[in-house]
C-alpha cells in the first residue's frame, strides 16, 4: 500500500479521464432513450423551448427548480442543434464541470486508494440516466437536478481534510472549488445550495481552513448578487419555492420517516461503523459534528426527494474517516493499526463499488441503446430523437405507449384547428406540445404542475396568472397523472367555463379556445384602424 499512500498529479487526471469517458458515453449517441418518467422529461425540454424563444425562468414561467436545470440542457440544445441530445449532452458538460473542482479537491486531500473509488462513485451519480435507487433498466434523465446536487456535495465535503502537501495556490483553489460547487447546487436545486453553505459555515471551526472558507463565501455571495443583477429574479424564483413548500414542505410523518430510514439501514449502519473507527482514534468533537452533519444534511435531502435510496454523504463522509484513520497510522504505527486502516480503505471499496457498478451499466445501456437507434421516438415533429425503449421488462413501458399515443392524437387536434394553434396550456402534469410542435408557448404559466409536490386545492397560481396569456386549453382524457389532471380541472373549471369555449373533441382530448369578444364590443371598434392605440385587441384577435 505504500506507492498508493502517496498524492501524484495522475490522481487528478484519472479524476478528469473517468469525467471525460462518462460525458463522451452521454454525448456521443446525441439522443435520449428513456423507459421511465417520459412526463418528467418533457420538464426541461418545454423549459429549454421556452428559452430559445427568449423566456426566463421565474420571470416569464413559473418553476420551483433552479434556472441551470433549463440553462445546461439549452446549452446541450445548443451544441447538438435538436430536442434529442439536449438532456444527455448538457448533462456531460455538467459532469465535466464537477469533474474539474472535484480533481482539485480528491487530489489534494486523498490518497489514490480512496480518492479513484470515491471519484468513480460520484461521477457516474452525476452521469447515470436513472433516478438513484431504482433498476438498470428504469432509464430516465428525470430529477437529474439531484444527481447532480448530491455528487457536487460529495465533493464538498472532502475538503473538511487539511491538505498534507499544500500547493502554492492552495487556498486560493479551494476557495474557488468550494464556492463554484456551491453556486451550482444553489442554481440547480436551492435545498442542496443550502447544505453546500451550511458546511462552510461548520469549516469555520478550523483555524487553518477558514481563511479560505471565508473567502469562499463571499465568492458565494458576490456571485449571486451578480447573477441578480442581470437576471433578477431572486425573489420570484423563492416565491415560487414558498408556493412549492405550502404543497409538499409539511413535516413527515413518523411512519414515513421510518420508511427511509429502513431503506437506507445498511448504508447508515456501515457508515456509524466507519464513524466509531476513527473517533475512537481522534476522540475530536469537530470530526464528530462532521460526520453528524453527513449523515444529518443526507436523511433531511433525501426526506424531500422523489428518491428511495442514496444518501450519498455517506459515501463521502465514510472516505472522509478512511482517510483519517490512514493518516492516524503513519508508517511508525503497530502493524494491527496499519492493518486496521488498510482494512477501512478495503471495507471502503467494497462500501462504493456496488453502486458504480450499478451506475456504470445503466449508463452503458443507455449508450448502447442510443447509438443503436432502439425504441419509439416520441410521436412530436421535434422530438424524434427521444425514444421509448421496450426493454427485457415490461415497466411502465404500456402506460407511457399509451400516452405517446395520446400525444399524437392531440397534435392532430392542433393541427386540424381553424384558430392560432399558439399559447397551449395542458391540464396535466406537463405540456408537451410548445416544444415537440415549435409553437409558441405562453408565458405566465408553469412548466410542472405535480398534484400535492406544487399544488393542491389551497395553494397554486391564481386562473388569472395561469390563464394570462393561454389561448389554447387541452383537457386530456389520458393523463399521464391522473391526480394532477383532475385537481387542475376542479380548480379552474369555474375560469375555464368563463372565457374559453370548446373547439374540438377527440378519442383523447378536448381542446378550449379562448372565447371571441361580445359581438355589441366588436361593434364599438368598427370603422377603426387595429393599429390605433386606443384599441387593445384581445390575445386571439378578437
Amino acid at each position: 500500500m505504500t506507492a498508493w499512500t502517496q498524492r501524484p498529479v495522475s490522481v487528478a487526471l484519472l479524476v478528469i479521464a473517468i469525467a471525460a469517458i462518462c460525458s463522451l458515453m452521454l454525448a456521443w449517441p446525441g439522443q435520449t432513450v428513456t423507459t421511465k418518467y417520459v412526463n418528467d422529461l418533457f420538464i426541461f425540454l418545454d423549459g429549454v423551448h421556452r428559452i430559445q424563444l427568449g423566456q426566463v425562468p421565474n420571470r416569464d414561467f413559473h418553476t420551483a427548480l433552479g434556472p441551470l436545470v433549463y440553462y445546461a440542457p439549452a446549452v446541450g440544445y445548443w451544441l447538438s442543434g435538436n430536442f434529442g441530445g439536449a438532456m444527455p449532452v448538457g448533462m456531460a458538460l455538467l459532469v465535466v464541470a464537477l469533474a474539474l473542482p472535484g480533481a482539485h479537491i480528491l487530489n489534494s486531500r486523498l490518497r489514490p486508494a480512496i480518492a479513484l473509488p470515491l471519484a468513480f462513485c460520484l461521477i457516474l451519480i452525476a452521469a447515470v440516466p436513472i433516478n438513484l435507487g431504482e433498476s438498470i433498466s428504469a432509464l430516465s434523465f428525470a430529477m437529474f437536478y439531484n444527481r447532480i446536487g448530491w455528487a457536487a456535495l460529495g465533493f464538498l465535503l472532502i475538503m473538511y481534510l487539511r491538505p498534507e502537501r499544500p500547493y502554492r495556490y492552495q487556498h486560493s483553489l479551494d476557495a474557488l472549488s468550494a464556492a463554484f460547487l456551491v453556486i451550482l447546487m444553489l442554481y440547480i436545486k436551492i435545498s442542496y445550495g443550502i447544505v453546500g453553505i451550511g458546511f462552510l459555515v461548520l469549516l469555520l471551526l478550523d483555524t487553518r481552513q477558514r481563511l479560505w472558507a471565508l473567502a469562499s463565501l463571499g465568492l458565494v455571495t458576490g456571485t449571486c448578487l451578480a447573477v441578480e443583477v442581470f437576471w433578477q429574479e431572486t425573489r420570484a424564483h423563492i416565491a415560487d419555492l414558498l408556493l412549492a413548500g405550502e404543497v409538499s414542505g409539511s413535516l413527515k410523518t413518523l411512519d414515513e420517516i421510518a420508511q427511509v430510514l429502513f431503506r437506507n439501514l445498511a448504508d447508515f449502519v456501515i457508515f456509524a461503523l466507519f464513524v466509531g473507527l476513527v473517533l475512537w482514534r481522534t476522540r475530536s468533537i469537530r470530526d464528530l459534528l462532521f460526520f453528524g452533519f453527513c449523515a444529518g444534511s443526507g436523511y433531511l435531502l433525501i426526506m424531500q426527494n422523489y428518491q428511495n435510496w442514496g444518501v450519498v454523504t455517506l459515501a463521502a463522509g465514510a472516505a472522509v474517516a478512511v482517510e483519517l484513520l490512514a493518516r492516524a497510522d503513519g508508517p511508525a504505527a503497530e502493524k494491527w493499526r496499519s492493518s486496521l486502516a488498510v482494512g477501512a480503505q478495503l471495507l471502503l471499496f467494497a462500501f462504493v463499488l456496488p453502486g458504480s457498478l450499478h451506475n456504470a451499466a445503466a449508463l452503458s445501456l443507455h449508450t448502447g441503446l442510443a447509438s443503436l437507434d432502439q425504441g419509439e421516438a416520441v410521436p412530436l415533429p421535434h422530438f424524434r430523437g427521444i425514444k421509448l425503449a421496450h426493454l427485457w421488462n415490461e415497466g411502465d413501458y404500456g402506460a407511457f405507449a399509451r400516452y405517446l399515443t395520446s400525444l399524437a392524437d392531440g397534435a392532430n387536434a392542433l393541427s386540424n384547428l381553424e384558430h392560432e394553434r399558439d399559447h397551449v396550456l395542458v391540464l396535466d402534469f406537463v405540456g408537451p406540445f410548445s416544444a415537440g410542435l415549435g409553437l409558441t408557448a405562453p408565458q405566465g404559466d408553469s412548466t410542472w404542475h405535480h398534484w400535492g409536490r406544487t399544488l393542491n386545492e389551497d395553494s397554486h397560481l391564481p386562473a388569472k396568472a395561469l390563464f394570462r396569456d393561454v389561448r389554447i386549453v387541452m383537457e386530456p382524457k389520458w393523463p399521464v397523472d391522473s391526480a394532477t389532471a383532475e385537481g387542475l380541472k376542479a380548480i379552474y373549471a369555474e375560469y375555464l367555463e368563463d372565457r374559453y369555449e370548446l373547439a374540438r373533441e377527440t378519442a383523447d382530448w378536448k381542446v378550449y379556445v379562448l372565447r371571441a369578444p361580445p359581438a355589441e364590443t366588436v361593434s364599438r371598434y368598427r370603422g377603426f384602424s387595429p393599429d390605433d392605440p386606443n384599441i387593445r385587441l384581445l390575445p386571439n384577435g378578437g
